[in-house]
């Protein structure tokens, strides 16, 4: 993969401080979409997502807290049970794009 392509990254994260917690969530929230608790999709380059976790090494204690970044394959498939904390109206989409139901249906 080129260090500018998009792709799509699983940030996962266990904070054992509240503080930290919730300076991590809201970190995390202006690079990515919230698909559960402790989980976010994050739409970037491989460039971008290594200075995500530079950062995000700053904001969380390497001791205690554990953060992890997946790679998601370019033609992997998801099937979803249950209830989501997205909004039903809102899903993931492709580089940087979030799509409604309503535009997929």
């Amino acid at each position: 993969m080129a260090q500018n392509t998009y792709a799509h990254y699983l940030v996962t994260y266990d904070i054992a401080n509240p503080r930290r917690l919730g300076r991590l969530f809201r970190y995390l929230k202006k690079e990515g979409i919230p698909v559960q608790y402790s989980v976010f999709l994050v739409e970037t380059s491989a460039v971008k997502i290594g200075h995500i976790m530079g950062r995000i090494a700053k904001i969380i204690n390497l001791d205690e807290d554990d953060v992890r970044a997946y790679r998601l394959p370019d033609n992997g498939w998801q099937v979803s049970l249950g209830a989501s904390i997205l909004p039903d109206d809102v899903l993931p989409g492709t580089a940087g794009m979030t799509h409604t139901r309503s535009q997929i249906a």
